[in-house]
């Protein structure tokens, strides 16, 4: 099924380099207008080319989602969904409290202490 999605999304995106390749160019953003006027320049074209182009990049966006949630799927063995659950940790689920440790240990020994670096059995 990867494979299709896959070639599917290569297919449109080809298909959208080309339309886009295909419309005339009405911003002068490099000084290089469309010109004036020629067979192309139809307005029913240039809506029917925008319409196409709309279609090809909704359908292009949607074939890279689902691409997406395809690689992520296989990547982790379970859904994408499935992890937007949160999960309790395996040793509350048990029964067992989770294994927190003293404030005490989480501190640095003092400046002038020359106990040795070794934690409390309590």
């Amino acid at each position: 099924m990867e494979n299709v999605v896959l070639i599917i999304h290569l297919i449109l995106a080809f298909g959208l380099i080309g339309i886009v390749l295909l419309q005339r160019s009405e911003g002068g953003g490099l000084g290089m207008g469309g010109g004036g006027g020629g067979a192309v320049s139809g307005r029913a074209a240039a809506t029917a080319l925008s319409k196409l182009t709309w279609v090809l990049a909704v359908a292009f966006i949607c074939t890279s989602l689902t691409l997406t949630i395809l690689a992520a799927e296989k990547a982790s063995g379970t859904s994408v969904l499935d992890r937007l659950t949160p999960q309790a940790p395996a040793a509350e689920e048990a029964g067992e409290p989770a294994q927190v440790p003293a404030g005490e240990d989480l501190l640095p020994p003092a400046a002038g202490d020359d106990a040795p670096l070794v934690p409390r059995a309590d």
